[in-house]
């Protein structure tokens, strides 16, 4: 990365003069608490002794079984909230009230940000407002009630698509009206810098941890990475710590939704181009007048038609593969996992699983994959329950 926030040609600052001061006050304030010793170990330990860090790299068998190759699960659904989300809310909740900030917002798709923001909110001391799609309000009802049950107003954004996207628009809307003693609290690895940097490496310790325990359990590292992308944060916390290994092959999973012929998916990588879009140059679903397309996907964390500009960089520069699930894949491999090993991962954890049962006896037995459980699957219940006709 530069020093301007670029990953090659992508990421950099497009903002308006109303935002302007704000992420460049946001950029000095990390760029010198990242370092400070009293900052980085009082993360340290809220992340350990709050959010319950490590979390487990659990070995699968019967899908190493099934698979033919040795397959870990990295445990990011037993976080505290239920998702990897929390890594990033502590660190940039704590940078806020370092910053003398009131105030948290936040945008949220499947609604686990807003959890994880929530959660902090109160820990911290700091009241949470939430901006949330109408769409994913309906189809994500558990993680609403849990926003509120901590404390958090909920807006519902009936614009637009009434998704991530739109979410994303009124937050900042929000944020250029109250900067002075509101942080945004950003979800995902997008949006003007610093936010994909800062981002990423609060979501790092999902792969520096990977490392370690890889090596403890096996001597060495893995042959591959599996992990979901919709704006990509989980993923850039798994890959980054593995960037620099050569050896350590890589697979980022977007949404394809009913199928990238449809038009109905949120394949950023695998069917996007570049372009601007909430601050970032990347890559985005656009339409042929060049404006931002619709997105779809049974999983409301990865609707969303752009991804984090360190994501563009991977796969211009082919470090990462990117592939895309469809809805129908996703959901059988939720339940696969259900009933394989016991664990039940969220909807857009079970897109990695989905691709690695893809890669079936194509890699040796003796050869490593890691599979990251994003997010644990109870928030998805209702909306299974609904597609299979269940009323629940």
């Amino acid at each position: 990365m530069t020093g301007d926030g670029r990953f090659g040609r992508f990421g950099g600052r497009y903002m308006p003069e109303t935002l302007m001061e704000a992420v460049l006050e946001l950029e000095a304030a990390y760029d010198r608490y990242r370092v400070d010793p009293g900052f980085v170990a009082e993360l340290d330990r809220l992340l350990s002794e709050y959010a319950g860090r490590p979390t487990p790299l659990t070995f699968a068998p019967r899908l190493t079984a099934d698979l033919g190759c040795r397959v870990y699960l990295k445990r990011e659904d037993l976080l505290h909230g239920g998702a990897h989300k929390l890594n990033n809310t502590l660190g940039q909740a704590l940078l806020a009230k370092t910053m003398g900030r009131t105030r948290l917002i936040a945008e949220t798709g499947a609604g686990q940000h807003g959890v994880a923001t929530a959660i902090v909110g109160a820990a911290l001391g700091l009241p949470v407002e939430v901006y949330m799609g109408g769409l994913d309000v309906e189809r994500q009802r558990l993680n609403v009630f849990r926003m509120e049950l901590l404390g958090a107003t909920v807006h519902a954004v009936e614009t637009g698509t009434r998704t991530l996207k739109d979410a994303i628009n009124e937050a900042l809307r929000d944020w250029a009206a109250s900067f002075e003693t509101t942080h945004y609290l950003l979800g995902t690895a997008a949006g003007p810098h610093p936010y994909p940097t800062m981002v990423r490496d609060f979501q790092a310790v999902i792969g520096t941890e990977t490392r370690r325990q890889c090596m403890a359990a096996e001597g060495r590292l893995p042959d591959l990475l599996i992990a979901c992308v919709g704006g990509g944060s989980n993923a850039i916390g798994m890959f980054a710590p593995f960037a620099g290994e050569p050896a350590v092959r890589m697979v980022g999973v977007e949404a394809g939704g009913e199928g990238i012929e449809t038009g109905r998916h949120g394949a950023t990588l695998s069917a996007g181009a570049p372009g601007v879009l909430h601050g970032t140059l990347s890559y985005l679903l656009q339409d042929a007048a060049g404006q931002v397309a619709g997105t779809h996907s049974i999983a409301a964390g990865l609707d969303y038609p752009g991804v984090g500009p360190e994501h563009a960089h991977y796969h211009e520069t082919g470090r990462v593969e990117y592939t895309a699930v469809t809805d129908d894949e996703a959901v059988d491999a939720l339940a696969y996992l259900s009933r394989a090993e016991g664990i039940i991962p969220a909807l857009e954890s079970a897109h990695a699983v989905a691709e690695a049962r893809r890669r079936a006896g194509t890699m040796a037995a003796d050869e490593i994959m890691v599979i990251s459980i994003s997010g644990r699957g109870d928030k998805d219940m209702h909306a299974l329950a609904r597609r299979r006709g269940v009323v629940v």
